[in-house]
């Protein structure tokens, strides 16, 4: 799990990266796609989206625990 906390920061400004490019694309009425626009079209664009799915699924961990939602832990509510 540390290993996964050494890539928290670059997973966090990918995901900004990401959501800045949905914000975009939302703004302009998906006229816009800055995404494409930099990396073109095909495998390429694919592969950063990828990479932007992966980077949001690694601070799902950092999420759970803002919320106080800790996974196989005892019931809140008691047992």
């Amino acid at each position: 799990m540390e290993m996964v906390k050494r890539f928290e920061p670059l997973a966090l400004l990918i995901m900004f990266l990401g959501a800045l490019n949905w914000a975009i694309l939302g703004i302009s009425d998906g006229a816009t796609n800055v995404m494409s626009d930099v990396f073109g079209t095909g495998t390429l664009l694919n592969v950063v989206y990828i990479v932007v799915g992966v980077a949001r699924l690694v601070l799902i961990p950092r999420l759970l625990d803002a919320f106080h939602i800790h996974v196989g832990g005892p019931h809140p509510r008691g047992a």
